[in-house]
Protein backbone atom coordinates (compact mmCIF):
# COMPACT_ATOMS: atom_id res chain seq x y z
CA UNK A 1 0.00 0.00 0.00
CA UNK A 2 1.62 3.44 -0.58
CA UNK A 3 1.94 5.67 1.84
CA UNK A 4 2.27 9.87 1.99
CA UNK A 5 5.54 10.97 2.28
CA UNK A 6 7.64 14.27 2.47
CA UNK A 7 11.51 14.23 2.93
CA UNK A 8 13.15 17.02 3.71
CA UNK A 9 15.84 18.11 1.07
CA UNK A 10 19.31 19.74 2.30
CA UNK A 11 19.77 23.15 2.54
CA UNK A 12 21.69 22.51 -0.64
CA UNK A 13 19.80 19.99 -2.63
CA UNK A 14 16.57 22.82 -2.17
CA UNK A 15 18.94 25.35 -3.09
CA UNK A 16 19.80 23.65 -6.73
CA UNK A 17 16.03 23.55 -7.00
CA UNK A 18 14.99 26.73 -6.65
CA UNK A 19 18.03 28.09 -8.64
CA UNK A 20 17.03 25.57 -11.63
CA UNK A 21 13.59 26.81 -11.67
CA UNK A 22 14.88 30.19 -11.59
CA UNK A 23 16.51 29.74 -14.71
CA UNK A 24 13.50 28.14 -16.49
CA UNK A 25 11.35 30.79 -15.41
CA UNK A 26 13.48 33.36 -16.67
CA UNK A 27 13.92 31.71 -19.83
CA UNK A 28 10.60 30.50 -20.56
CA UNK A 29 8.08 33.05 -19.07
CA UNK A 30 9.06 36.35 -21.19
CA UNK A 31 9.02 34.28 -24.50
CA UNK A 32 5.54 33.06 -23.99
CA UNK A 33 4.37 36.49 -22.32
CA UNK A 34 5.60 37.81 -24.83
CA UNK A 35 4.40 35.70 -27.41
CA UNK A 36 0.52 35.90 -26.01
CA UNK A 37 0.73 39.84 -25.87
CA UNK A 38 1.53 39.37 -29.81
CA UNK A 39 -1.39 36.65 -29.98
CA UNK A 40 -3.93 39.22 -28.51
CA UNK A 41 -2.70 42.11 -30.22
CA UNK A 42 -2.94 40.70 -33.48
CA UNK A 43 -6.31 39.24 -33.12
CA UNK A 44 -8.11 41.86 -31.05
CA UNK A 45 -6.64 45.14 -33.22
CA UNK A 46 -9.60 44.62 -35.50
CA UNK A 47 -11.71 46.55 -32.71
CA UNK A 48 -9.40 49.72 -33.02
CA UNK A 49 -9.31 49.34 -36.84
CA UNK A 50 -13.29 49.43 -36.64
CA UNK A 51 -13.33 52.72 -35.07
CA UNK A 52 -10.51 54.04 -37.71
CA UNK A 53 -12.31 53.45 -41.05
CA UNK A 54 -12.04 49.55 -41.79
CA UNK A 55 -15.34 49.12 -41.25
CA UNK A 56 -16.07 52.20 -44.50
CA UNK A 57 -12.84 51.60 -46.10
CA UNK A 58 -13.86 47.81 -46.64
CA UNK A 59 -17.86 48.70 -47.57
CA UNK A 60 -18.86 46.33 -44.53
CA UNK A 61 -22.66 46.92 -43.79
CA UNK A 62 -25.53 45.13 -41.79
CA UNK A 63 -24.06 42.27 -40.05
CA UNK A 64 -20.60 41.74 -42.09
CA UNK A 65 -18.46 42.97 -39.64
CA UNK A 66 -20.05 40.56 -36.72
CA UNK A 67 -18.92 37.63 -39.58
CA UNK A 68 -15.29 39.42 -39.83
CA UNK A 69 -15.12 39.13 -36.49
CA UNK A 70 -16.57 35.43 -36.04
CA UNK A 71 -14.67 33.99 -38.95
CA UNK A 72 -11.26 34.01 -37.14
CA UNK A 73 -12.74 31.39 -35.14
CA UNK A 74 -13.86 29.18 -37.83
CA UNK A 75 -10.03 28.79 -38.67
CA UNK A 76 -9.43 28.37 -35.13
CA UNK A 77 -11.84 25.38 -34.75
CA UNK A 78 -10.85 23.55 -38.18
CA UNK A 79 -7.18 23.27 -37.05
CA UNK A 80 -7.70 22.85 -33.42
CA UNK A 81 -7.69 19.02 -33.19
CA UNK A 82 -4.49 18.57 -35.94
CA UNK A 83 -2.58 20.58 -34.48
CA UNK A 84 -3.02 19.12 -30.68
CA UNK A 85 -1.83 16.15 -32.23
CA UNK A 86 1.13 17.92 -33.63
CA UNK A 87 2.02 19.84 -30.60
CA UNK A 88 2.35 16.17 -29.61
CA UNK A 89 4.95 14.30 -32.31
CA UNK A 90 7.09 17.31 -33.68
CA UNK A 91 9.65 19.66 -31.64
CA UNK A 92 6.90 21.85 -30.27
CA UNK A 93 9.40 25.33 -29.99
CA UNK A 94 10.44 24.71 -34.04
CA UNK A 95 6.42 24.29 -34.63
CA UNK A 96 5.68 27.18 -32.55
CA UNK A 97 7.86 29.58 -34.61
CA UNK A 98 7.31 28.44 -37.96
CA UNK A 99 3.78 28.84 -36.74
CA UNK A 100 4.25 32.53 -36.03
CA UNK A 101 6.09 33.21 -39.48
CA UNK A 102 3.05 32.20 -41.41
CA UNK A 103 0.86 34.29 -38.88
CA UNK A 104 2.71 37.54 -38.94
CA UNK A 105 2.41 37.42 -42.74
CA UNK A 106 -1.47 37.03 -41.64
CA UNK A 107 -1.70 39.92 -39.97
CA UNK A 108 0.54 42.14 -41.88
CA UNK A 109 -1.82 41.21 -45.49
CA UNK A 110 -4.71 42.08 -43.49
CA UNK A 111 -3.68 45.62 -44.67
CA UNK A 112 -4.36 45.12 -48.22
CA UNK A 113 -7.95 43.94 -47.70
CA UNK A 114 -10.32 46.31 -49.46
CA UNK A 115 -13.52 44.54 -49.49
CA UNK A 116 -15.44 41.98 -47.40
CA UNK A 117 -14.05 38.56 -49.07
CA UNK A 118 -10.69 39.84 -48.19
CA UNK A 119 -11.48 40.36 -44.82
CA UNK A 120 -12.94 36.96 -44.24
CA UNK A 121 -10.09 35.43 -46.26
CA UNK A 122 -7.08 36.89 -43.58
CA UNK A 123 -9.30 36.39 -40.56
CA UNK A 124 -9.88 32.83 -41.30
CA UNK A 125 -6.24 32.40 -42.09
CA UNK A 126 -5.17 34.61 -39.04
CA UNK A 127 -7.45 31.96 -37.12
CA UNK A 128 -5.69 28.95 -38.58
CA UNK A 129 -2.42 30.17 -37.38
CA UNK A 130 -3.03 30.98 -33.85
CA UNK A 131 -5.00 28.03 -33.14
CA UNK A 132 -1.46 26.85 -32.09
CA UNK A 133 -0.31 29.59 -29.57
CA UNK A 134 -2.72 28.48 -26.40
CA UNK A 135 -2.91 24.30 -26.60
CA UNK A 136 1.44 24.89 -27.11
CA UNK A 137 1.70 27.01 -24.38
CA UNK A 138 -0.68 24.73 -22.12
CA UNK A 139 1.27 21.51 -23.55
CA UNK A 140 4.61 23.18 -22.37
CA UNK A 141 3.49 24.71 -19.21
CA UNK A 142 2.61 21.47 -18.10
CA UNK A 143 5.57 19.57 -19.26
CA UNK A 144 8.39 21.92 -17.33
CA UNK A 145 6.18 23.11 -13.87
CA UNK A 146 4.77 20.79 -11.15
CA UNK A 147 0.26 20.96 -10.76
CA UNK A 148 0.93 23.67 -8.02
CA UNK A 149 3.11 26.39 -9.99
CA UNK A 150 0.81 25.41 -13.34
CA UNK A 151 -1.89 28.25 -12.30
CA UNK A 152 0.58 31.20 -11.47
CA UNK A 153 2.41 30.26 -14.47
CA UNK A 154 -0.06 29.60 -16.88
CA UNK A 155 -1.80 33.48 -15.35
CA UNK A 156 1.56 35.29 -16.07
CA UNK A 157 1.98 33.93 -19.17
CA UNK A 158 -1.98 34.66 -20.00
CA UNK A 159 -1.54 38.11 -18.68
CA UNK A 160 0.11 38.84 -21.82
CA UNK A 161 -3.40 39.15 -23.76
CA UNK A 162 -4.52 42.14 -21.14
CA UNK A 163 -0.97 43.16 -21.38
CA UNK A 164 -1.37 43.23 -25.31
CA UNK A 165 -4.56 45.19 -24.84
CA UNK A 166 -2.67 48.25 -23.33
CA UNK A 167 -0.14 48.00 -25.71
CA UNK A 168 -2.79 47.78 -28.84
CA UNK A 169 -4.58 51.26 -27.43
CA UNK A 170 -1.57 52.83 -27.05
CA UNK A 171 -0.35 52.07 -30.56
CA UNK A 172 -3.63 52.81 -32.30
CA UNK A 173 -3.65 56.14 -30.53
CA UNK A 174 -0.41 56.95 -31.63
CA UNK A 175 -1.12 55.67 -35.37
CA UNK A 176 -4.77 56.67 -35.26
CA UNK A 177 -3.20 60.49 -35.53
CA UNK A 178 -1.57 59.12 -39.09
CA UNK A 179 -3.57 60.43 -41.87
CA UNK A 180 -0.91 60.03 -44.86
CA UNK A 181 -0.12 57.84 -47.10
CA UNK A 182 -1.95 55.17 -45.67
CA UNK A 183 -5.03 55.12 -43.52
CA UNK A 184 -4.50 54.25 -39.92
CA UNK A 185 -5.95 51.00 -39.76
CA UNK A 186 -3.73 49.97 -42.34
CA UNK A 187 -0.82 50.98 -40.35
CA UNK A 188 -1.99 49.17 -37.28
CA UNK A 189 -1.83 45.70 -38.97
CA UNK A 190 1.04 46.59 -41.09
CA UNK A 191 3.14 47.20 -37.86
CA UNK A 192 1.85 44.27 -35.82
CA UNK A 193 2.34 41.86 -38.69
CA UNK A 194 6.32 43.03 -39.12
CA UNK A 195 6.92 42.99 -35.31
CA UNK A 196 5.47 38.99 -35.09
CA UNK A 197 7.32 37.80 -37.79
CA UNK A 198 10.57 39.40 -36.22
CA UNK A 199 9.25 37.71 -33.01
CA UNK A 200 9.50 34.09 -34.62
CA UNK A 201 13.30 33.82 -34.86
CA UNK A 202 13.57 34.59 -31.19
CA UNK A 203 11.35 31.77 -30.77
CA UNK A 204 13.02 29.75 -32.93
CA UNK A 205 16.53 30.84 -30.93
CA UNK A 206 15.50 30.64 -27.18
CA UNK A 207 12.43 28.57 -27.34
CA UNK A 208 13.62 24.59 -26.19
CA UNK A 209 11.43 21.70 -27.10
CA UNK A 210 11.57 20.10 -24.65
CA UNK A 211 13.59 19.19 -20.90
CA UNK A 212 15.99 16.63 -22.47
CA UNK A 213 17.42 19.01 -25.03
CA UNK A 214 17.35 22.52 -23.48
CA UNK A 215 21.02 23.62 -23.67
CA UNK A 216 20.74 26.28 -21.22
CA UNK A 217 20.42 23.42 -18.21
CA UNK A 218 23.13 21.22 -17.32
CA UNK A 219 22.49 17.70 -17.36
CA UNK A 220 21.95 17.59 -13.75
CA UNK A 221 19.20 20.30 -13.76
CA UNK A 222 17.79 18.79 -16.49
CA UNK A 223 17.27 15.67 -14.77
CA UNK A 224 16.19 17.68 -11.44
CA UNK A 225 13.47 19.40 -13.91
CA UNK A 226 12.01 16.00 -15.43
CA UNK A 227 12.41 14.05 -12.15
CA UNK A 228 9.91 17.29 -10.23
CA UNK A 229 7.14 16.49 -13.24
CA UNK A 230 7.23 12.80 -12.14
CA UNK A 231 6.58 13.88 -8.67
CA UNK A 232 4.98 16.34 -8.20
CA UNK A 233 3.68 17.32 -11.92
CA UNK A 234 1.41 15.55 -14.30
CA UNK A 235 4.12 13.14 -15.68
CA UNK A 236 6.88 13.42 -18.43
CA UNK A 237 5.23 14.38 -22.31
CA UNK A 238 8.56 12.84 -24.31
CA UNK A 239 8.89 9.86 -25.64
CA UNK A 240 5.17 9.47 -25.99
CA UNK A 241 2.80 8.48 -28.38
CA UNK A 242 -1.21 9.10 -29.33
CA UNK A 243 -3.38 6.63 -27.64
CA UNK A 244 -7.20 6.15 -28.14
CA UNK A 245 -7.84 4.68 -25.27
CA UNK A 246 -6.82 8.04 -23.34
CA UNK A 247 -9.00 9.57 -25.84
CA UNK A 248 -12.02 7.70 -25.19
CA UNK A 249 -11.12 8.04 -21.62
CA UNK A 250 -11.59 12.00 -21.86
CA UNK A 251 -14.60 11.62 -23.44
CA UNK A 252 -16.43 9.65 -20.80
CA UNK A 253 -14.80 11.85 -18.30
CA UNK A 254 -17.76 14.28 -16.25
CA UNK A 255 -15.28 16.76 -15.50
CA UNK A 256 -14.52 17.20 -19.59
CA UNK A 257 -18.35 18.37 -20.14
CA UNK A 258 -18.17 21.11 -16.90
CA UNK A 259 -15.38 22.04 -18.45
CA UNK A 260 -16.67 22.25 -22.33
CA UNK A 261 -19.67 23.85 -21.37
CA UNK A 262 -17.35 26.32 -19.13
CA UNK A 263 -15.40 27.51 -22.14
CA UNK A 264 -18.60 28.28 -24.76
CA UNK A 265 -20.31 30.05 -21.59
CA UNK A 266 -17.83 32.55 -20.93
CA UNK A 267 -16.11 32.93 -24.65
CA UNK A 268 -19.63 33.67 -26.00
CA UNK A 269 -19.26 37.37 -23.42
CA UNK A 270 -15.75 37.60 -24.44
CA UNK A 271 -16.09 37.33 -28.33
CA UNK A 272 -18.24 40.03 -28.36
CA UNK A 273 -16.89 42.68 -25.90
CA UNK A 274 -13.56 41.62 -27.63
CA UNK A 275 -14.45 42.61 -30.87
CA UNK A 276 -17.08 45.20 -29.81
CA UNK A 277 -15.48 46.46 -27.26
CA UNK A 278 -14.12 50.39 -29.09
CA UNK A 279 -17.92 50.63 -30.24
CA UNK A 280 -19.97 49.87 -27.29
CA UNK A 281 -17.23 52.63 -25.40
CA UNK A 282 -18.09 55.01 -28.29
CA UNK A 283 -21.70 54.47 -27.79
CA UNK A 284 -21.44 55.82 -23.61
CA UNK A 285 -20.55 59.48 -25.49
CA UNK A 286 -16.74 59.09 -26.21
CA UNK A 287 -14.56 59.98 -29.93
CA UNK A 288 -12.81 57.25 -31.28
CA UNK A 289 -9.49 58.21 -29.62
CA UNK A 290 -10.27 58.34 -26.79
CA UNK A 291 -12.33 54.80 -26.64
CA UNK A 292 -8.44 53.74 -26.90
CA UNK A 293 -7.33 55.22 -24.14
CA UNK A 294 -10.03 54.02 -22.20
CA UNK A 295 -8.96 50.42 -23.03
CA UNK A 296 -6.40 51.09 -21.23
CA UNK A 297 -7.34 50.88 -17.70
CA UNK A 298 -9.34 48.28 -18.30
CA UNK A 299 -6.50 46.14 -19.83
CA UNK A 300 -4.73 47.25 -16.39
CA UNK A 301 -7.51 45.98 -14.36
CA UNK A 302 -7.80 42.48 -16.50
CA UNK A 303 -3.98 41.55 -16.52
CA UNK A 304 -4.02 42.02 -12.29
CA UNK A 305 -7.32 39.69 -11.95
CA UNK A 306 -5.42 36.86 -14.43
CA UNK A 307 -2.19 37.79 -11.84
CA UNK A 308 -3.71 37.70 -8.73
CA UNK A 309 -6.49 34.70 -9.65
CA UNK A 310 -3.70 32.85 -11.22
CA UNK A 311 -1.52 33.26 -7.88
CA UNK A 312 -4.46 32.41 -5.40
CA UNK A 313 -5.16 29.33 -7.64
CA UNK A 314 -1.76 28.16 -7.28
CA UNK A 315 -1.26 28.67 -3.55
CA UNK A 316 -4.68 27.31 -2.43
CA UNK A 317 -5.43 24.02 -3.67
CA UNK A 318 -8.94 24.34 -3.25
CA UNK A 319 -9.99 27.65 -4.80
CA UNK A 320 -9.85 27.48 -8.36
CA UNK A 321 -13.81 26.97 -8.28
CA UNK A 322 -14.50 29.62 -6.01
CA UNK A 323 -11.96 31.89 -8.11
CA UNK A 324 -14.24 31.46 -11.11
CA UNK A 325 -17.50 32.45 -9.34
CA UNK A 326 -15.74 35.27 -7.83
CA UNK A 327 -14.90 36.75 -11.27
CA UNK A 328 -18.13 35.48 -12.84
CA UNK A 329 -19.69 37.99 -10.42
CA UNK A 330 -18.16 41.08 -11.01
CA UNK A 331 -18.88 40.34 -14.50
CA UNK A 332 -22.47 39.46 -13.67
CA UNK A 333 -22.73 43.47 -11.99
CA UNK A 334 -20.75 44.93 -14.71
CA UNK A 335 -23.12 43.13 -17.66
CA UNK A 336 -26.17 44.45 -15.71
CA UNK A 337 -25.19 47.78 -15.20
CA UNK A 338 -24.46 48.13 -19.20
CA UNK A 339 -27.84 46.00 -20.00
CA UNK A 340 -29.84 48.88 -18.25
CA UNK A 341 -28.73 51.77 -19.71
CA UNK A 342 -31.43 52.14 -21.96
CA UNK A 343 -33.06 53.39 -18.24
CA UNK A 344 -30.70 56.76 -18.55
CA UNK A 345 -27.61 55.56 -16.48
CA UNK A 346 -25.21 57.92 -15.82
CA UNK A 347 -21.90 57.85 -18.39
CA UNK A 348 -19.69 57.00 -15.79
CA UNK A 349 -21.70 54.04 -14.05
CA UNK A 350 -21.49 52.56 -17.64
CA UNK A 351 -18.14 52.94 -17.72
CA UNK A 352 -17.56 50.96 -14.48
CA UNK A 353 -19.55 48.71 -15.41
CA UNK A 354 -17.49 48.23 -18.60
CA UNK A 355 -14.34 48.29 -16.38
CA UNK A 356 -16.22 44.98 -13.93
CA UNK A 357 -16.73 43.47 -17.21
CA UNK A 358 -12.63 43.53 -17.78
CA UNK A 359 -12.33 40.68 -14.99
CA UNK A 360 -13.75 38.04 -17.33
CA UNK A 361 -11.26 37.20 -19.32
CA UNK A 362 -9.64 35.73 -16.42
CA UNK A 363 -11.96 33.12 -15.89
CA UNK A 364 -10.40 30.93 -18.97
CA UNK A 365 -6.95 30.97 -17.19
CA UNK A 366 -8.64 29.31 -14.61
CA UNK A 367 -10.78 26.77 -16.10
CA UNK A 368 -7.61 26.07 -18.03
CA UNK A 369 -5.04 25.83 -15.22
CA UNK A 370 -7.89 22.84 -13.94
CA UNK A 371 -6.92 21.15 -16.99
CA UNK A 372 -2.99 21.39 -17.03
CA UNK A 373 -3.20 20.01 -13.20
CA UNK A 374 -6.30 17.86 -13.17
CA UNK A 375 -5.42 16.02 -16.61
CA UNK A 376 -2.76 13.49 -16.90
CA UNK A 377 -1.94 11.22 -19.56
CA UNK A 378 -0.76 12.97 -22.67
CA UNK A 379 -3.19 12.12 -25.02
CA UNK A 380 -6.02 12.70 -22.59
CA UNK A 381 -4.92 15.74 -21.84
CA UNK A 382 -4.36 17.23 -25.28
CA UNK A 383 -7.85 16.07 -26.08
CA UNK A 384 -9.18 17.92 -23.40
CA UNK A 385 -7.33 20.86 -24.47
CA UNK A 386 -8.73 20.29 -27.94
CA UNK A 387 -12.44 19.66 -26.97
CA UNK A 388 -11.76 23.35 -24.98
CA UNK A 389 -10.65 25.25 -27.75
CA UNK A 390 -13.25 24.01 -29.80
CA UNK A 391 -15.83 24.71 -27.06
CA UNK A 392 -13.60 28.36 -27.22
CA UNK A 393 -13.84 28.43 -30.80
CA UNK A 394 -18.28 27.83 -30.34
CA UNK A 395 -18.50 30.64 -27.58
CA UNK A 396 -16.37 33.35 -29.42
CA UNK A 397 -18.70 32.88 -33.20
CA UNK A 398 -21.95 33.26 -31.43
CA UNK A 399 -20.47 36.17 -29.25
CA UNK A 400 -20.40 38.64 -32.12
CA UNK A 401 -23.18 37.76 -33.68
CA UNK A 402 -25.56 38.93 -30.58
CA UNK A 403 -24.46 42.73 -31.30
CA UNK A 404 -26.92 43.29 -33.78
CA UNK A 405 -26.20 46.10 -36.17
CA UNK A 406 -29.78 47.51 -35.99
CA UNK A 407 -29.46 47.39 -31.84
CA UNK A 408 -26.61 49.70 -31.65
CA UNK A 409 -25.57 51.66 -29.98
CA UNK A 410 -27.28 49.85 -26.29
CA UNK A 411 -26.92 46.14 -28.05
CA UNK A 412 -29.34 44.97 -25.30
CA UNK A 413 -29.87 41.22 -26.48
CA UNK A 414 -25.82 41.12 -26.39
CA UNK A 415 -25.66 42.36 -23.08
CA UNK A 416 -28.80 40.13 -22.32
CA UNK A 417 -26.77 37.17 -23.27
CA UNK A 418 -23.81 37.91 -21.55
CA UNK A 419 -25.20 38.15 -18.37
CA UNK A 420 -27.18 34.75 -18.72
CA UNK A 421 -24.35 33.06 -19.67
CA UNK A 422 -22.20 34.53 -16.68
CA UNK A 423 -24.78 33.11 -14.56
CA UNK A 424 -24.80 29.30 -15.86
CA UNK A 425 -21.21 29.73 -15.50
CA UNK A 426 -21.44 30.75 -12.02
CA UNK A 427 -23.51 27.53 -11.38
CA UNK A 428 -20.96 25.12 -13.54
CA UNK A 429 -17.82 25.68 -11.28
CA UNK A 430 -19.87 24.97 -8.44
CA UNK A 431 -21.07 22.01 -9.71
CA UNK A 432 -17.46 20.85 -11.45
CA UNK A 433 -16.04 21.89 -7.76
CA UNK A 434 -18.60 19.12 -6.34
CA UNK A 435 -17.93 16.34 -8.73
CA UNK A 436 -14.02 16.98 -7.97
CA UNK A 437 -14.59 17.02 -4.17
CA UNK A 438 -16.47 13.57 -4.39
CA UNK A 439 -14.14 12.28 -6.76
CA UNK A 440 -11.54 12.65 -4.10
CA UNK A 441 -13.31 11.07 -1.30
CA UNK A 442 -14.04 8.39 -3.36
CA UNK A 443 -10.89 7.81 -4.11
CA UNK A 444 -9.42 8.30 -1.11
CA UNK A 445 -12.56 5.63 0.52
CA UNK A 446 -11.37 2.85 -2.27
CA UNK A 447 -7.01 2.98 -2.51
CA UNK A 448 -7.12 3.38 1.15
CA UNK A 449 -5.06 6.21 1.09
CA UNK A 450 -4.89 9.49 1.68
CA UNK A 451 -3.81 11.07 -1.92
CA UNK A 452 -2.58 14.55 -2.84
CA UNK A 453 -3.69 17.49 -5.25
CA UNK A 454 0.00 18.42 -5.36
CA UNK A 455 1.79 15.16 -6.22
CA UNK A 456 2.19 13.26 -9.40
CA UNK A 457 0.73 9.95 -7.46
CA UNK A 458 2.02 7.03 -5.99
CA UNK A 459 6.03 6.77 -7.13
CA UNK A 460 9.05 5.74 -5.98
CA UNK A 461 7.63 1.71 -5.37
CA UNK A 462 4.79 3.12 -3.03
CA UNK A 463 5.52 6.33 -2.40
CA UNK A 464 3.44 9.47 -2.72
CA UNK A 465 6.15 12.60 -2.53
CA UNK A 466 4.63 15.97 -2.22
CA UNK A 467 7.25 18.19 -1.17
CA UNK A 468 8.61 19.59 -4.49
CA UNK A 469 12.56 19.84 -2.52
CA UNK A 470 12.38 16.46 -2.51
CA UNK A 471 13.35 15.34 -6.29
CA UNK A 472 16.94 14.61 -5.16
CA UNK A 473 15.86 12.08 -2.67
CA UNK A 474 13.04 10.00 -4.18
CA UNK A 475 14.95 7.32 -6.28
CA UNK A 476 12.20 6.78 -9.05
CA UNK A 477 11.50 3.33 -11.05
CA UNK A 478 11.57 2.91 -14.67
CA UNK A 479 7.62 3.04 -14.40
CA UNK A 480 6.83 6.41 -12.90
CA UNK A 481 8.03 7.68 -16.08
CA UNK A 482 5.13 6.03 -18.02
CA UNK A 483 2.35 7.75 -19.72
CA UNK A 484 -0.50 6.52 -17.76
CA UNK A 485 -3.96 8.63 -16.87
CA UNK A 486 -5.53 10.55 -13.61
CA UNK A 487 -8.10 7.62 -13.63
CA UNK A 488 -5.45 5.37 -13.47
CA UNK A 489 -2.50 6.73 -10.93
CA UNK A 490 -2.99 5.67 -7.82
CA UNK A 491 -3.05 8.84 -4.81
CA UNK A 492 -4.03 11.22 -8.02
CA UNK A 493 -6.30 14.01 -6.22
CA UNK A 494 -7.73 16.53 -8.19
CA UNK A 495 -7.64 20.38 -7.57
CA UNK A 496 -10.94 22.31 -6.30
Amino acid sequence: MAQAIAVEAGPSDAAVVRRTLRKVDWRLMPLMFVTYMLNFMDKTILSSASVFGLIDDTHLVDQQYSWVSSIFYFGYFFWEYPTNILITRVPVAKYLAANTVFWGAVVALTAACVNYGGLLAVRFLLGVAEATITPAFMFITTTWYTRDEIPFRTGIWFAGNSIGGLVASLLAYGVGHIEHPLHPWMWMFIILGVATFLWSFALFAFLPDSISNAKFLTPEEREIMTNRIIISGTGSTEKTTWRWDQTVECLIDPKTWHVFALAILTQIPNGGTQNFGNLVIKSFGFTSLQSTLINIPSSVISAATISLTGFLAGRYRQLNCILIVAVVALSVTGSAIIYARSHHVPKGAQLFGYFLLATGPSILPLVMSLVQANYKGVTKKMTMTAMMFIAYCAGNIAGPQFFKASEAPHYQTAFKAILICYIISAGLAISLRVYLQFANTRRDREEGINGSAGASGVVAGGKIADVVETVQNVSLQPEDYDDVTDWKTVGFRYRL
